[in-house]
């Protein structure tokens, strides 16, 4: 954003600002985050540490970095605030949480949950730290309404390390889904209006995290892996027996002549040319996203044995038809072909989230090794891409729901 537009949108500016300004304890740190927002904003090359303070007026880094290290303000509850913003500006009652990681290039091996991993930014193993994000994508826009530091299991159980970068006691190693879980269960507590939970193979791969969605009462459309095991009907299962003359059986069997599980490969495969339709369900920034698509009631697996009945979702590509990617879904039996795809469809909106907040507020451009330093800078930094997201959509028509197209 050019200074002149900051200008023009300062009483805005102000207004979203003062929603945070008890959470603050002294007015300095009130003045010196609204300062750190407007050079999250700024049109800077880099948003380091100097050339923010440079931006912003102050002749040297350190209160910027005092806001990052020392202030007294607590990162969880403007987080928190920040979501009751997003439920006013761009609440939906069919709302869609994406799930996604994404990862930030560091030097060294101080910074916190720094190690070699792998980086989808790099798209290789690199020396990095990884985070897992939840946005929210409603016809208003979308926006991310949660952010988690991903600690590595070496990380978690180093307690030299975890002292030195300030790593909360409580805090314990958990797998991307299950924070994503963490993420999804807080925002429905803070009253995000949310239906629908969509993300890749890391999310999709998990039955935990598929459960705890149908539990809480909401739909997800997730990618899973090739290999997934499903029924396309439901096997007969026979229960525990204790008369077995030996050590009583203590969960149910699949019986000798029920069908295997196939993967979700297999069934795809299967299916008959007439099952396919071709959908544009979303409009990309190259232009119309159209795909083939399928669906079809299966059975889903849980440890060898057969789970809640669903959908297996493909989306095939037009260019390349040995290209396919499978979802499954515990969408109601009568949801249409074209609404499953919308949902799948739109896991972009996180990628393209995270890609405007690393370039329009410098989500990955920070220089903090301690744990609440990481989460202050990434707090703010989704406040900034926030307040632009709402701008644009209170000076943009409102979409229509997603595109669909035969």
């Amino acid at each position: 954003m050019r200074p002149e537009e900051l200008d023009q949108w300062a009483d805005a500016f102000v207004a979203f600002h003062a929603r945070f300004a008890d959470l603050f304890a002294r007015s300095e740190t009130r003045d010196q985050a609204a300062k750190y927002l407007r050079g999250l904003l700024a049109p800077l090359e880099r948003k380091n540490s100097w050339q923010l303070a440079e931006a912003i007026g102050d002749a040297t880094p350190d209160r910027t970095q005092r806001l990052l290290y020392r202030a007294d303000w607590d990162a969880d509850a403007a987080r928190d605030r920040l979501q009751q913003f997003v439920i006013e500006q761009f609440g939906d009652a069919e709302g869609i949480g994406v799930v996604d990681e994404t990862g930030f290039l560091k030097k060294g091996s101080a910074s916190v949950g720094v190690q070699r991993q792998y980086s989808g930014t790099a798209g290789k193993v690199e020396n990095c730290q990884a985070a897992t994000l939840l946005s929210y994508a409603t016809p208003r826009g979308h926006v991310l309404l949660d952010r988690r530091l991903y600690l590595p299991k070496d990380w978690a159980q180093d307690m030299a390390r975890r002292t030195k970068a300030k790593v909360p006691d409580a805090v314990r190693f958990q797998t991307k889904p299950e924070q994503a879980q963490a993420m999804l269960e807080h925002a429905w507590q803070q009253g995000v209006p949310m239906r629908w939970v969509s993300g890749d193979e890391v999310y999709g791969d998990s039955p935990d995290l598929r459960d705890a969605i149908a539990t809480a009462r909401r739909s997800y459309v997730l990618a899973v892996s090739s290999t997934t095991p499903v029924w396309t009907e439901r096997p007969a299962v026979l229960a525990p027996r204790t008369d077995t003359g030996g050590r009583p059986q203590r969960r149910p069997r699949l019986a000798p002549d029920a069908p295997r599980a196939q993967s979700v490969a297999t069934v795809v495969a299967s299916w008959p040319p007439a099952a396919w339709q071709r959908l544009t369900v979303a409009e990309g920034e190259k232009g119309p996203r159209v795909y083939d698509w399928a669906c079809a009631r299966i059975v889903e697996s849980r440890e060898g044995l057969p789970g809640p009945d669903g959908w297996l979702l493909a989306r095939r590509s037009i260019s390349n038809p040995a290209e396919l990617a499978y979802y499954l879904s515990n969408a109601s039996a009568t949801t249409p072909l074209w609404q499953l795809a919308v949902v799948a469809a739109q896991r972009y909106t996180v990628e393209q989230c995270i890609e405007e907040a690393k370039g329009e507020s410098g989500l990955d451009q920070y220089e903090v090794r301690f744990w609440h330093s990481w989460h202050r800078h990434l707090t703010l930094a989704m406040m900034a891409h926030t307040w632009l997201a709402a701008l644009r959509s209170s000076t943009e028509a409102p979409k229509k729901g997603a595109q669909m197209r035969s």
